[in-house]
C-alpha cells in the first residue's frame, strides 16, 4: 500500500499537465495495478494522499484525479474526506466550487514543486 501511495504521489507530480486530471482508470493502468481490487487500492493512496496532505497544510494533490461518471469530479469518497479532514464545507452544494478550486491549488502547488 505505501509503494501504491508514493507511486501515486510521484505519477501526480510527474504527469504532463494535458493528462490531468486523470481517471482512477487511468491511474490503476498507469500504476500497473493488478486484481482484485484495482480501484480500490486507488481509492486507498488517494485517500492517504489527502491525509499527508492535509496534516502538512498542503493542496489535495488527490485533486488531480477524478471519476470517468462524475461530470469531471472525483467520487463521493473524496468529499466525504475532503469534509472530515475540514478541508471542505459540510454542505454539498458547495462541493464542486469547492473542488475546483483545490484542483487549481494542487495544480499551482505542482508547478511550484517542478522548478
Amino acid at each position: 500500500m505505501t509503494d501504491n501511495v508514493a507511486a501515486l504521489r510521484q505519477l501526480l507530480l510527474s504527469a504532463p499537465r494535458d493528462a490531468l486530471p486523470m481517471t482512477y482508470q487511468q491511474v490503476a493502468n498507469t500504476l500497473a495495478l493488478t486484481p482484485p481490487r484495482t480501484i480500490a487500492q486507488v481509492t486507498q493512496a488517494l485517500e492517504q494522499l489527502m491525509r499527508e496532505d492535509a496534516a502538512q497544510q498542503k493542496p489535495f494533490i488527490a485533486a488531480l484525479v477524478v471519476s470517468r461518471r462524475g461530470d469531471g469530479l472525483p467520487a463521493a469518497g473524496f468529499f466525504e474526506l475532503a469534509v472530515a479532514l475540514g478541508r471542505f464545507p459540510v454542505d454539498p452544494v458547495h462541493h464542486e466550487a469547492a473542488y475546483r478550486a483545490e484542483f487549481q491549488r494542487a495544480l499551482e502547488a505542482r508547478n511550484n514543486s517542478q522548478r
